[in-house]
């Protein structure tokens, strides 16, 4: 709770993906990924509530083994590859009412610590942002993007002249699926988290992996287990 402000913490653990199989319950620096994400949240000093969306009575399992409540079974129909990520939080807040925000926690994000957790919805109600997401510096910029036509390279964004220098290009920002939390009202209506008055919330990009690939996976798995050594 943040200034009497009641907020709901979502993580939503799908059984199936393509990329990697299995994903949320891969072990990664021994505990499955979803575990990274639980006891991250749980530290947290204002969320009131946390759970899980699934389908999968075995994710369902690991979450309950490191305290995460599962108040609900999702339908099957709100976990294919084309529901809508937004879904299953609607779904959520249809069982879980009388909340002021509600956050969504990614299990994809192993290494979003908990105090990018508290200063988001820090940030969030300070500004009275209606709703907030987690972006980090991209690492590569459209400024030297191209698309291919005919044998031609055109650039994605137009320029008089083009930099040779990554300096002189101004930082661009992504989305880094750590963190998106909202106003629990304002989501129900509008149905998303970006809007127009979308506050940012910079994350380090060191803390800002969203494991899609095996290789990300493996990349996750070496720092939090060079963390747990230092």
């Amino acid at each position: 709770m943040i200034n009497d402000k009641k907020i709901l913490a979502i993580i939503p653990a799908r059984g199936g993906s393509k990329g990697v199989l299995r994903k949320n319950l891969r072990s990664v620096a021994g505990k499955p990924l979803i575990a990274w994400s639980i006891e991250e949240a749980k530290k947290s000093k204002y969320i009131d509530h946390l759970i899980l969306s699934t389908e999968d009575t075995e994710i369902i399992t690991t979450a309950e083994e490191y305290g995460c409540d599962v108040p609900f079974v999702r339908p099957i129909h709100l976990a294919e590859d084309d529901t809508p990520g937004i879904a299953p939080v609607l779904h959520a807040l249809e069982h879980m009412p009388a909340f002021d925000y509600v956050m969504l926690l990614q299990p994809t994000s192993p290494l979003r610590s908990v105090l990018d957790i508290d200063l988001c919805i820090e940030r969030c109600e300070e500004n009275n942002a209606v709703s907030s997401v987690s972006v980090n510096i991209s690492g590569k910029s459209p400024f030297w993007m191209y698309t291919l036509d005919h044998n031609k390279m055109k650039p994605v964004i137009n320029q008089v002249e083009i930099s040779s220098r990554r300096q002189n290009l101004p930082d661009v920002y992504e989305l880094n699926g750590a963190i998106y939390i909202a106003q629990t009202e304002w989501l129900i209506e509008n149905r998303t988290f970006l809007h127009d008055e979308t506050l940012p919330f910079v994350i380090p990009k060191e803390r800002s992996y969203d494991i899609d690939t095996e290789e990300d996976l493996l990349i996750c798995d070496l720092i939090l287990r060079h963390r747990g050594i230092q």
